[in-house]
This record gives C-alpha cells, sequence and structure tokens, in this order.
C-alpha cells in the first residue's frame, strides 16, 4: 500500500505543471474580457495594451473585443504622429466603433486639424460631445468661437458661449475660463462682471486643487496650502509655481503633427496657437486671436492665452509700441504681423 501510495503521489506530482499549463485555456472568455476590460481602463500607454495583444491569438482576439476597446483610457490611445499609419487609423476608428468616447474624440481631432477632414472631423468631435465629453465639448466650442474649417463670417460665439457653459457645468477648466472672460467681456453672452469673476476664480482653485492632489505632500507649496492663510495668496504662489496641466493625448498628438511639418505650414502662412500645448493650428489666415500687447504671439482661445502666460509669456511679452522703439534704430519700421490685428480683427487683452 505504501508503495502504490508512494506512485499515485508522484503521479500526481507529474501532472501539475501540465494542469497548471491548462489553466488559462479553461477560463471562460468572459472573465478574460472582464480583467482586459480593467486593464484597457487603467492603462497608463498604449504599449500597455500592445503587450497584451502579443502574447498569444486568444488575448489578441479577446482584446479586441469590442467591450475592451470601449474602456480603453485616453492615454492607451495616445498616438503617435511619427508612426501615424493606416493600421493607427484603423485601430482608432475599431475603437470608435465600439463606443469609446476618447478615441472619438482623438480621432475627429485628428480628422479635422491634421488630415483637414473637416466635415468627418467635426461629426466625431460632435459625437463624443453629444455623450457629454467635456474635452469634445470644449474644442467645438474653439470651432464656433474662431469660425474654424468657415470664414470669419460663421463665426458662432452664441453656440462657442453654449458649448462652453455645459463644459463648465462637468468641471472642465479651459471652459470655465473662457466662459469667465465672454461673461467679463459680454462676448456671446450678455455682460456679468460679476459671474465672470467668480468662473475664473473657480477655474484657478479647480487647478489648484487638482494639482494638490497629485503632487507630493511633502512639497513646499503643498505644506503652505495646508497652512491658516489667503486662499488668493496660495492660489498666487500656485500660478508663479507650477507648471500647466499635462496636455490630452490629441493635443499632444497636432502639437508633434504640426510640428514635424513646419514647412507646409510657412508655405501656407498659417499659424499654430503659440501655446505649445495646445496643436492647434489655423485653418484659414489670421484665424487666431493675437496677444493685444505684443501682437507677436496667436490663441486659439482665452484657455490657452492663460496658459501660455502662466508658463512662459508673462516674462516674454514686450508692449508692441515698446517693440517698435527698441527696434527703430535697427532699420526695422514694420509690425510684425499685419498691423496687429490678428483673428479677424479680434485681440486678446
Amino acid at each position: 500500500m505504501g508503495a502504490s501510495g508512494g506512485a499515485a503521489d508522484a503521479g500526481r506530482k507529474r501532472m501539475r505543471p501540465a494542469e497548471k499549463g491548462d489553466l488559462f485555456d479553461v477560463l471562460p472568455d468572459e472573465l478574460v474580457v472582464a480583467v482586459l476590460c480593467k486593464l484597457s481602463a487603467s492603462a497608463a500607454r498604449p504599449a500597455d495594451l500592445v503587450a497584451v495583444f502579443v502574447v498569444c491569438k486568444r488575448l489578441n482576439r479577446l482584446g479586441l473585443d469590442p467591450l475592451v476597446l470601449a474602456r480603453a483610457s485616453a492615454e492607451s490611445l495616445a498616438a503617435s504622429a511619427k508612426s501615424w499609419s493606416d493600421f493607427s487609423h484603423g485601430f482608432l476608428k475599431r475603437c470608435t466603433d465600439s463606443g469609446n468616447l476618447e478615441a472619438c474624440y482623438i480621432l475627429g481631432m485628428i480628422r479635422f486639424y491634421c488630415l483637414r477632414n473637416r466635415k468627418s472631423g467635426l461629426s466625431f468631435i460632435a459625437q463624443a460631445a453629444i455623450q457629454n465629453h467635456a474635452p469634445a465639448l470644449f474644442s467645438l466650442a474653439v470651432i464656433q468661437f474662431n469660425g474654424s474649417g468657415k470664414s470669419k463670417i460663421d463665426k458662432d460665439p452664441e453656440a462657442g458661449v453654449a458649448l462652453c457653459a455645459r463644459a463648465a457645468s462637468l468641471g472642465y477648466v479651459d471652459a470655465m475660463r473662457v466662459l469667465g472672460h465672454c461673461l467679463q467681456d459680454g462676448y456671446g453672452v450678455r455682460r456679468n462682471l460679476a459671474e465672470g469673476r467668480r468662473l475664473l476664480l473657480l477655474a484657478n482653485a479647480r487647478e489648484f486643487a487638482a494639482f494638490l492632489h497629485s503632487s507630493s505632500s511633502s512639497s513646499p507649496l503643498h505644506r503652505h496650502a495646508n497652512r491658516r492663510g489667503s486662499l488668493l495668496k496660495d492660489l498666487d504662489l500656485w500660478m508663479r509655481s507650477t507648471p500647466p496641466p499635462e496636455p490630452h493625448p490629441a493635443n499632444r498628438f497636432l502639437a508633434e503633427w504640426f510640428t514635424s511639418r513646419s514647412e507646409v505650414l510657412n508655405g501656407e502662412e498659417l499659424s499654430l496657437c503659440s501655446n505649445g500645448g495646445c496643436g492647434r493650428l489655423e485653418t484659414r489666415r489670421h484665424e487666431f486671436w493675437l496677444c493685444a500687447a505684443c501682437n507677436l504671439v496667436k490663441y486659439c482661445s482665452r484657455a490657452c492665452q492663460a496658459t501660455h502666460w502662466r508658463s512662459s509669456h508673462k516674462a516674454e511679452c514686450v508692449p508692441f509700441e515698446q517693440w517698435l522703439d527698441a527696434t527703430a534704430g535697427d532699420g526695422q519700421d514694420e509690425a510684425p504681423m499685419d498691423g496687429g490685428a490678428g483673428g479677424d480683427g479680434l485681440v486678446l487683452e
């Protein structure tokens, strides 16, 4: 009995490696898909998804399940402009068909600005906006404010304000900032200085809170914010001490795409938004708005102006009149940009 029992135990031990190798194969597809959904939703870069696809044929098949693609995070869909291909385009389209709003927005921005398929790109952006995708709502607002893809007479500030209001209600900081300026200026909406000021302060406060949440609790700014004192002083310190928020993958793609095609832009005399994290390109000459002080930089929106001002332009901006005085002795007596009237006659203050 002892010998036979020992032989049986040895047999069981020899069978375990084979049994373990078969465990994955016996898992139901539904369970594997559920795990992959969690992975795709939390993926921090495209390589996280690619690593799953190349493991085996089964994971490749299940990784392309519509449920998995629908939950893929924006960062996992962050396509590279340098390696853009028909495959990249097709994968984003497949994610869009699966109901992924981030893919819908990214593909819409790429088609509208990079591939210049305005109608199709606008349709994808609108598809995401209808389902309350805040960046898509804001991008539609920018398009309406600027009349992008059309002529300057097609600007619709009222529609832009309505879209910004919807995005702002979802907590989107850039929309709050633009809506605040519109209310202060009476642009596209009845003027309301108090409400405009409130929205601008709320936008700064939200960015400040987001920074504190993401930063180390041991950072000097974090310790300063935890002390009793004026919130406005904390906000002022933050505005001078922190970098702008990380751009959306769609904006990073646009910036990379157009930066690598500068010779084409120069030939068409179109300008990029001076906020480096934006990436939007004019769809016609003089579409964007010039800085009213220096007339040297252009912005697609007030939000980009505020971001660029905080990051670098505040230290660089020189009033246009002073620039003329400084260059008069060098024989440079012409304005750098069409007499200083940008954005079809609009300027940013």
